[in-house]
């Protein structure tokens, strides 16, 4: 006796009863939909938003109380220039401790720029084009400074310029020796990064049409560098504007303490106020600065070759 709800001869074998049918398009229905992998990263992006305003609204709020007119650090009570310049005795301007570590900022800054940058220049080439362990171990010395702390680095100068050269006293002398060995690293890496993208091709072709050495370097090379150079200064510069460990443990007086110890000294000692916030303020306006000139220089020197605006910020960031 055949049953009932038996498949019909010729039907295909997969060809199920309605009830289990049913039952089994039911739990299809119960089924959460498949996301898809390469669409809109939704809650990435809101994270990423939400760390901007949790990083940039403090900055936003003491740049803003920076120009307010009265002491207050929470109430606005106006707009004023008078902690820049205003008050004759509590602005940047007029304070003696707070312009003098606007100046000592800048002179360190360009300090350590004009003797890194040829330094590391060098370091780059001798280590591109000496092969052997001499060069092996530079190139090695070179990234030592990315795997030591600042902190030891900085406690180590410390006892060499108190213990071992005590000719050289705590001071400017201290910290541009200080700071010049911790920043040599950036322009020999970035610049010997270029040297082995651009290879030996170009110097080869200016030797075999007759060119000498020195012509070499100044013609073909140096300009064929110029943006990596040109980075490196812009990673050094900006990098001494913010720096504090080291100008921290090598200062002695007021005199050569730059802005970055000043902020965290007085902050610290609960001592801050609006002035504080306008050198503060004074010391981000030169870090942007120093990067969009840094930006536009690079794209400038490379104009005509492959690249894009996010490959240029890759430099200047030390990647390149």
């Amino acid at each position: 006796m055949t049953a009932t709800n038996a498949p019909a001869p010729g039907a295909p074998a997969s060809d199920a009863p309605a009830p289990v049918a049913a039952a089994a398009a039911g739990r299809r229905t119960w089924r959460l939909p498949r996301r898809n992998p390469w669409g809109h990263p939704w809650f990435l992006e809101g994270f990423t938003w939400l760390y901007l305003v949790w990083s940039l609204v403090p900055i936003v709020i003491a740049v803003l109380f920076s120009f307010n007119n009265g002491r207050s650090q929470s109430a606005w009570q106006g707009f004023s220039w008078r902690w820049y310049f205003g008050d004759p005795v509590n602005s940047v301007l007029h304070n003696p401790q707070l312009h003098a570590a606007v100046i000592q900022t800048v002179r360190l800054s360009v300090l350590t720029t004009v003797i890194a940058v040829p330094l590391g220049v060098a370091f780059a080439l001798g280590i591109n084009r000496w092969r052997g362990p001499v060069s092996a171990t530079a190139n090695f010395a070179m990234l030592v400074s990315y795997v030591i702390p600042e902190l030891i680095f900085g406690v180590a100068m410390f006892f060499v310029f108190t213990t071992l050269f005590a000719t050289v006293h705590l001071g400017t002398a201290a910290e541009v020796l200080g700071l010049v060995t911790w920043n040599v690293s950036w322009p020999a890496i970035v610049v010997q990064a270029r040297l082995v993208t651009l290879g030996p091709q170009y110097e080869e072709a200016a030797a075999d049409l007759g060119a000498s050495q020195f012509e070499v370097i100044r013609r073909v090379l140096l300009p064929l560098l110029a943006p990596a150079i040109f980075a490196s200064a812009v990673l050094v510069f900006s990098g001494v504007i913010d720096d504090f460990v080291i100008v921290d443990l090598l200062s002695s007086n007021a005199g050569n303490t730059p802005m970055s110890v000043i902020i965290y000294s007085t902050q610290h000692g609960g001592n801050g106020g609006p002035a504080l916030n306008a050198l503060g303020s004074i010391m981000l306006a030169m870090s942007l600065v120093i990067v969009v000139i840094g930006y536009a220089g690079y794209r400038l020197l490379t104009r005509g070759e492959r690249g894009s605006g996010i490959q240029a910020l890759t430099t200047i960031a030390g990647e390149g």
